[in-house]
């Protein structure tokens, strides 16, 4: 005799004053995007591991002080939340210009110009300038790669490709070395990306960087295309029975 499946119980949670359902372990994110409703991500990457590293996607929930983020928040009964205050834009907007101060971001000369995930959000949130002082850091360009190029100049450290290479491809060959500041991805024991061992030249990593900072070496300024959604249905499509 097939054992009956357990009774899924529905949860009700309201977003911007509207109530929805969801179902146990959903995100506040998974619900949005399901519902419609516009929550900017920069190091989601539906497939993979959450790791809320970028901070765009935090919300208010009533009763709790802390912003939160929608990515890596489960949904609760009874919830009450708020994606779009004026608490969050602001939050937003310092968060994004930080992102442009701390590397080198020249968007008039990238590969991926009018392509590029971080330069979407800057102009949805109306960022003109930015308030804090550039950084500067001395970033450098491998292309030892005969097929890409990482320009950590335009790295902003969401680890797309360090989550992407592990858990789709199963070469680990990106990897994360230092702390704040000091971060950078980095070749298999921080080596040059052209004389990896494990790299497996399939290219997923270019695909779902959100910037410049991953291209291949025939694009040109302005030119460069990036296609997450693929990554995305690939694990969709591994997950599948039958």
């Amino acid at each position: 005799m097939t054992p009956l499946a357990a009774p899924t119980t529905t949860i009700l949670v309201t977003i911007d004053e509207k109530t929805y359902s969801a179902d146990p372990g959903e995100t506040i994110l998974d619900v949005c995007k399901r519902e419609g409703i516009n929550i900017p991500t920069l190091c989601f990457l539906e497939g993979v591991s959450t790791v809320g590293a970028c901070r765009l996607c935090l919300i208010e929930i009533e009763g709790t002080r802390k912003l939160l983020p929608a990515c890596a928040t489960v949904v609760a009964p009874f919830q009450k939340v708020k994606t779009n205050s004026d608490r969050l834009k602001k939050n937003r907007r310092m968060t994004l210009e930080l992102l442009f101060s701390e590397r080198n971001h020249i968007c008039s000369v990238c590969v991926a110009n009018y392509n590029c995930r971080l330069q979407d959000l800057a102009h949805e949130v109306g960022m003109d300038h930015v308030r804090f002082p550039y950084l500067f850091p001395d970033c450098n360009v491998d292309g030892t790669n005969k097929i890409y190029n990482i320009d950590h100049n335009r790295c902003i450290m969401c680890t797309k490709c360090v989550r992407t290479c592990d858990e789709v491809e199963g070469a680990h060959t990106w990897d994360v070395r230092g702390r704040g500041f000091e971060s950078r991805i980095i070749a298999d024991f921080d080596e040059a990306w052209g004389t990896s061992p494990t790299c497996t030249l399939c290219g997923k990593c270019v695909s779902v960087c959100p910037t410049g900072a991953l291209w291949h070496k025939q694009s040109v300024q302005n030119n460069m295309k990036k296609s997450p959604e693929m990554v995305s249905e690939l694990t969709a499509k591994r997950g599948r029975k039958g």
